[in-house]
């Protein structure tokens, strides 16, 4: 399985767009670096913390729980218009505001410009994650409240 086109989650993953960061380690719970001594690493899975398949990380928030214990992307694509912006804010987007779109259709408008639909299944105190709709597929995503501009859930 290819999985190049994942979002870059650096403490869940092994892997970014640009190719693998760490080989995997083997089947002691270590990390192989070529050049460098294994490290093994007690507690953690095989092959070193963060490996593992993409999509939302086993009791990571948001990875299952979900109305009717949903584990994976929304089962149809999002609606096929592009709503306009409401409101524009200044200052970062409160949790307490994103969290009523669990589970829900959102459109987002970042800070650089970039908007997409994205499905947001876990919203903590800075962040928020969740499925974004890319190239007519869903790909898990998480980002930092304050690059959001502005949403709107449906």
């Amino acid at each position: 399985m290819d999985y190049s086109n994942y979002p870059f989650y650096p403490y869940m993953y092994d892997h970014n767009e640009h190719g693998r960061i760490f080989p995997g380690g083997g089947s002691g719970g270590g990390i192989s670096i070529p050049g460098l001594p294994t490290f093994n690493l007690p507690g953690f899975p095989p092959g070193g913390p963060g490996f593992g398949p993409p999509g939302p990380p086993p009791g990571f928030p948001g990875g299952g729980g979900g109305p009717g214990g949903q584990d994976g992307p929304p089962s149809s694509p999002p609606p096929s218009f592009t709503p306009q912006m409401q409101q524009v804010s200044t200052f970062a987007i409160d949790p307490g505001a994103i969290r009523g779109c669990l589970f829900r259709n959102t459109f987002v408008w970042l800070q650089n410009g970039n908007s997409f639909w994205f499905f947001p299944t876990f919203v903590g105190r800075t962040s928020v994650a969740g499925w974004r709709w890319r190239t007519w597929r869903w790909t898990y995503y998480g980002t930092d409240l304050r690059r959001i501009r502005s949403f709107q859930c449906f």
